[in-house]
């Protein structure tokens, strides 16, 4: 119900009658169009819903797919994209409820009156979902059954004054395309936010019975239902309206009207249309309201508990046991959204916000899958893989870059937005997620920084060999070494409970320093985290390290530290007689970006050591025919 009541939503009835005056006719390709861009990432969403069922949705799967920070701007973009969607609803009910009582004659429609209205229906959603879940349902199956029985009931009206009072209805459709190709994008990005509820039965992986089996199959079933009832209300529309009344075509009169056409598109076939109309679109932007005011807090309540956001935004209310803080904080966004922009602005925004967040996630549906393989219980995979996340991540890009070029201004909150959103990360999270997740409990080193930085993973046993590498690197290089000790301790033991284990640490780096020559800038590092490959992330991001050297047995069974890590690395094999090899270097070289560091790498200890090196370069000869 919940994916269904946000698709729909008010869309159904404030966009169609823009959309319509974008593309005439062709607004039901687009809504078909939209349809199967959103179905390449629905299958995305249903593989990773299946095996990583969790609140946070995109958020959580960017995060455990893509380096950092994509994992926070993912997040960050998700809460931003369903919270201003939030504020079109509110805004949406604000218009058709302004209109009602207009209609009515109880009060005459203005601005001051829809923004009150808007306002009014944000508070009021905030504090139903601050209460709980349980009553957050009962409200929106409630609002979702009430909707579907209105647009059904408008669809009947029309066809049934298609067969029996518009026999001439076929030619309301002959100019199908009236604005060519680009008011067909332009059409499928206003109406792209139409298509994102699936993306809110994703934020309820906890919260469901069997999530493994029923977000799957929840996604599409709600996907299929809405594309189909999209289609249907707007090819009704279009020809239950007698152009010949209107004197002019149908969809030209609908779009003129905007996000009111729907309305007086109703009075013509439907004894009291435009009243249902109104309460349809009522009941639709509360339900809409409602699922989005769910979702939106629980990707802030999600960033809370990983540190993306402070934690408090991680908090539960002791008595409604909901994420109350993260729920309030969404409701504050709307409430500036939906009093500072009109309702195409911020349509537009929130389709380019979703365009950027879908992208993200097909990518880390990609990596996930490549990282852990078979270590995933997936009830669902999705089919031609990767070729359909790939057109996932082709068709969201394209659509929100033709957007830049229609609606500019989409793309100004956009970037605001995301702009905002890493400074606060650079500033702020980056630092309270590394001390959480893999504090830094020594830290010893000049103050003044050298801008090269080589990282090498502490063993006591190979360290000094390491050393011989990494020394010939930074004096190529001009740069500085930095020694990391990861101490790794059990998942059930908290991080402050391993002080004695640092300090045994800290006291091998004393050691070490005895063996190496202080010529070269040092710092050493020690760790404590429940995971070492984080701890080797944190540092690497936090420590601005430009290349790892590690233990090859250790980076060749590490798929996640290859893939999330943002530098270079040196997987060492130390054999009986390192020192011979140093002496004689051999390159394989196929003019690929690892083998221009290989020779680099090979040069600089070639003349920190005198070291001869030889070139191989495979060629494969084609077979005689």
């Amino acid at each position: 119900m919940v994916g269904v009541a946000a698709m729909i939503g008010g869309a159904i009835f404030v966009l169609v009658g823009p959309g319509m005056g974008e593309a005439g006719p062709a607004l039901m390709i687009a809504f078909l169009f939209n349809g199967i861009i959103t179905i390449f990432t629905a299958f995305t969403y249903a593989e990773l819903s299946s095996a990583l069922p969790d609140t946070g949705g995109g958020y959580r799967w960017v995060r455990e797919g893509m380096p950092r920070p994509n994992a926070f701007l993912s997040g960050w973009m998700s809460w931003f994209a369903h919270t201003i969607a939030g504020s079109l609803y509110a805004v949406a009910f604000a218009s058709f409820f302004a209109h009602l009582l207009d209609t009515a004659k109880i009060l005459e429609s203005s601005i001051f009156l829809e923004k009150g209205l808007a306002a009014i229906a944000i508070i009021a959603f905030t504090f139903i979902n601050v209460r709980g879940t349980s009553q957050t349902s009962k409200v929106g199956n409630v609002i979702t059954i009430s909707q579907i029985t209105i647009i059904g009931l408008l669809i009947v009206a029309a066809l049934f004054a298609m067969v029996f009072t518009n026999p001439s209805w076929p030619q309301n459709f002959t100019n199908f395309m009236p604005n060519g190709m680009s008011g067909l994008i332009v059409a499928m990005g206003l109406t792209f936010i139409a298509f994102e509820g699936y993306e809110v039965i994703a934020q309820t992986g906890n919260e469901l019975k069997n999530p493994k089996k029923n977000i799957p199959r929840a996604i599409f079933i709600s996907l299929l239902v809405v594309i189909a009832i999209y289609i249907v209300f707007t090819f009704s529309f279009i020809g239950g309206l007698s152009s010949e009344k209107v004197g002019q075509p149908s969809w030209k009169f609908i779009g003129d009207l905007g996000e009111i056409g729907i309305i007086e598109a109703a009075k013509n076939f439907m004894p009291f249309g435009a009243m249902i109309v109104l309460a349809g679109g009522f009941i639709s932007t509360l339900a809409a309201l409602n699922a989005t005011t769910y979702s939106s807090s629980r990707v802030s309540y999600a960033m809370g508990t990983h540190y993306n956001l402070p934690h408090f935004f991680g908090k539960i209310h002791p008595k409604y046991k909901t994420p109350a803080i993260s729920t309030i904080a969404s409701g504050i966004i709307m409430l500036f959204m939906a009093m500072a922009f009109d309702l195409t602005s911020i349509a537009f925004a929130a389709s380019v916000m979703f365009l950027f967040l879908f992208a993200q996630v097909n990518y880390a549906a990609i990596t996930i899958r490549r990282l852990y393989g078979k270590k995933l219980d997936y009830s669902f995979k999705t089919p031609f893989f990767p070729i359909i996340p790939t057109l996932g991540i082709l068709s969201a890009v394209g659509l929100s870059v033709y957007l830049l070029f229609k609606e500019p201004l989409s793309w100004v909150i956009a970037i605001i937005w995301i702009v905002s959103g890493f400074i606060i990360y650079k500033s702020y999270t980056s630092k309270k997620e590394i001390e959480h997740y893999a504090p830094l409990v020594y830290n010893q080193g000049p103050k003044e920084r050298k801008e090269y930085r080589v990282l090498i993973i502490y063993h006591p046993k190979y360290v000094t060999d390491y050393y011989k590498i990494a020394n010939a690197i930074v004096q190529e290089k001009q740069g500085e070494v930095s020694f990391l000790s990861v101490v790794k301790i059990p998942v059930h033991l908290p991080l402050d409970a391993t002080n004695k284990v640092a300090e045994s640490e800290i006291e091998e780096f004393n050691d070490l320093k005895k063996q190496i020559p202080q010529s070269i800038r040092h710092r050493y590092l020690v760790r404590i985290s429940h995971d070492e490959t984080d701890a080797i992330l944190s540092t690497v991001e936090e420590q601005g390290i430009n290349l790892v050297i590690v233990d090859f047995g250790f980076l060749r069974n590490n798929r996640k530290l290859l893939q999330l890590s943002t530098c270079d690395f040196i997987g060492v094999r130390l054999g009986k007689s390192f020192d011979q090899e140093l002496e004689n270097l051999v390159v394989s070289y196929d003019k690929g970006r690892h083998s221009d560091l290989g020779l680099r790498v090979a040069h600089a200890i070639s003349k920190a050591n005198s070291s001869r090196i030889r070139i191989v370069r495979g060629v494969v000869e084609k077979p005689e025919t």
